[in-house]
């Protein structure tokens, strides 16, 4: 038997990805980076749709809050991963006997592929009223506000930075909308400084609110995932 096949001498081969013609060097590193991700060949072994999925499995293993019976609102969900999970998790398919079923209903501005047990709609949460849809759709509000939205690169950090952490506000904003007390929201920001105003926004309506990093968010990616648990509700100012 040749030595190296199996036992301790079995070693990872790390995929090389040669230069083309009219490839960049930066989409050659790129595509390397995925040939050689865990979490993309498990994401394809597992039927996910991409590996962000395993942010948000990571982030509920820690936190729970993806819970049988759960309703919830992914926003920006494309390609449909986090929803993937959360259908799961929360029993949107009554998969789990004796268990309460939940509902996960999908937000984005493109269509979306269908996903068993979630329900998707073209919108953009942006726009007037749209809270008023989610809860319409929902039959109610929220245990959950979930967003794995990134804005459009600038290529200039710092405007990336700024423009990320304006939409993570934004879906803060909705969240205070649609949430139950006692509801989460969940969104990813990327270190950089300015997203001070969106923790005291956070801390102002959650009873915590914590900044993570999952594991299967790349080492060399300023991103973070801020968790924010315990909404206090809306004043009476606020009530519907």
């Amino acid at each position: 038997m040749a030595k190296g096949t199996s036992g301790r001498g079995r070693r990872d081969l790390k995929v090389k990805v040669k230069s083309a013609r009219g490839r960049k060097l930066s989409s050659t590193r790129w595509l390397e980076r995925q040939l050689n991700d865990p979490y993309v060949k498990r994401a394809k072994d597992e039927g996910y749709r991409g590996r962000a999925a395993f942010k948000i499995l990571e982030l509920d293993d820690k936190y729970r809050f993806l819970v049988p019976g759960a309703r919830v609102v992914d926003l920006g969900c494309a390609p449909g991963g986090w929803c993937q999970v959360a259908v799961k998790r929360v029993n949107a398919l009554g998969e789990k006997q004796g268990k309460a079923v939940g509902r996960v209903l999908g937000i984005d501005l493109q269509e979306v592929e269908p996903i068993a047990g979630a329900e998707i709609h073209v919108l953009d949460f942006l726009e007037d009223g749209a809270d008023d849809k989610v809860k319409e759709w929902l039959g109610g509000r929220a245990d959950v506000v979930m967003s794995d939205m990134a804005a459009s690169a600038s290529g200039h950090k710092q405007t990336d930075h700024l423009r990320i952490v304006a939409l993570c506000e934004a879906a803060a904003e909705l969240a205070f909308d649609v949430l139950e007390p006692g509801g989460t929201f969940v969104a990813k920001v990327l270190a950089g400084g300015a997203e001070g105003s969106l923790q005291t926004l956070l801390k102002q309506r959650f009873d915590s609110v914590a900044n993570v990093k999952p594991p299967a968010s790349r080492a060399d990616s300023s991103e973070k995932f801020v968790v924010a648990r315990g909404f206090r509700g809306r004043s009476e100012d606020e009530q519907d």
